[in-house]
């Protein structure tokens, strides 16, 4: 008798104890994303990521744990087709029932196209496309979710860089996975510290219509991130200013990075991140470092170095290794502000010899 009289107590009780939502299950594309998501969800939960470090975005191949994590996420934030044309078809079909976002689509975003050239122009830095969604560009943008884009394939051939694709491949659906298109946007925007700040407001948003129950945590964490990287930029800024001279880059993804700070990118070695240069890229890129008296030549860590001396030949330059993906930054909250910091720490190292 006492047993059962005790039990609808008990059971009042358990009734009575705070509940808690389970964190919603968030996929993002590259590492930088899952960085500014993972500030967001700051003791919620934890963002999966599609491409592992070592890999390159512009031609990934989903493994089924990819297409798993997609086909239960709620939501999923990328940077966009510009920089994953293979990724776009798998996002309708594996994530038909998720809150899709395309940051580089988001309002807000400062946007610029590709350099055009071996040497680019020096009186500005592409141009700056003002984003409240009225742009108007050639492609046609789906601005709900993301999908609709159509954009010209790269005629240049990726390579895999030494990542191991294990299984089969969920992502290929028609596209050619040989890489982005330097022309038209450029999609390296997550290295200009604004649209970090702009997207973090923008995840919080997104989360919270998904999640009301952490919507305070998501907008709280968001409002600290944006005054880390402010932070961050003062201090940046400040020892950026300190520096001088001519620099050649390997291949043009930080302009969003240098537009920022006010440095100016002589040119770049290659004409993207997926294919060699032509020997008539590579003489004209030497003439122009040693005209110019460069100090700096930027590589990257999944190129051979044998290039770079090739293009120095007979130049008095440092050269230091910068990675846009942050490869070897530890995953986790502090990635965004870890990036910038690492890609500051390696202009100042580059620029002050």
């Amino acid at each position: 008798m006492f047993t059962r009289s005790l039990l609808p107590a008990v059971l009042l009780g358990v009734s009575a104890l705070p509940t808690f939502a389970d964190a919603p299950r968030v996929v993002t594309d590259i590492a930088p994303v899952q960085g500014l998501v993972a500030r967001v969800m700051a003791g919620v939960g934890e963002p999966d990521v599609l491409v592992p470090p070592g890999a390159s975005p512009h031609g990934y191949s989903l493994r089924p744990s990819d297409a798993r994590a997609l086909s239960s996420s709620d939501a999923v934030f990328w940077i966009g087709d510009e920089l994953e044309p293979w990724l776009a078809d798998s996002l309708s079909e594996l994530a038909a029932e998720a809150t899709i976002v395309s940051l580089l689509d988001a309002p807000g975003t400062t946007r610029l196209d590709f350099r055009e050239g071996v040497v680019f122009a020096q009186s500005d830095h592409g141009h700056d496309h003002d984003h409240d969604h009225g742009h108007d560009h050639e492609d046609d943008h789906d601005h709900e979710d993301g999908h609709d884009h159509d954009h010209a394939e790269d005629e240049h051939a990726h390579e895999d860089h030494g990542h191991d694709h294990d299984d089969h491949d969920h992502g290929d659906h028609g596209h050619d996975h040989s890489g982005h298109s330097h022309e038209g946007l450029d999609p390296h925007a997550w290295l200009a510290p604004q649209n970090g700040k702009q997207w973090l407001a923008l995840i919080a948003e997104e989360l919270a219509k998904i999640d009301p129950a952490n919507a305070e945590i998501y907008q709280s964490n968001a409002l600290a991130g944006q005054a880390e990287i402010d932070e961050l930029v003062q201090s940046l800024g400040a020892e950026l200013e300190q520096t001088d001279g001519q620099f050649v880059v390997f291949h043009d993804a930080y302009q969003y990075f240098e537009t920022s700070f006010g440095l100016k990118s002589l040119g770049a070695i290659s004409l993207g991140d997926a294919s060699d240069p032509s020997v008539a890229r590579v003489a004209e890129i030497r003439d122009a470092i040693l005209a110019a008296d460069v100090s700096c030549v930027f590589s990257e860590p999944q190129f051979n170095p044998g290039l770079v001396r090739t293009v120095t030949e007979g130049a008095e330059v440092v050269s230091v290794v910068i990675d846009p993906l942050g490869t070897k930054i530890e995953a986790g909250a502090s990635f965004y502000t870890d990036l910038l910091a690492d890609t500051g720490a390696r202009f100042v190292e580059c620029l002050s010899n």
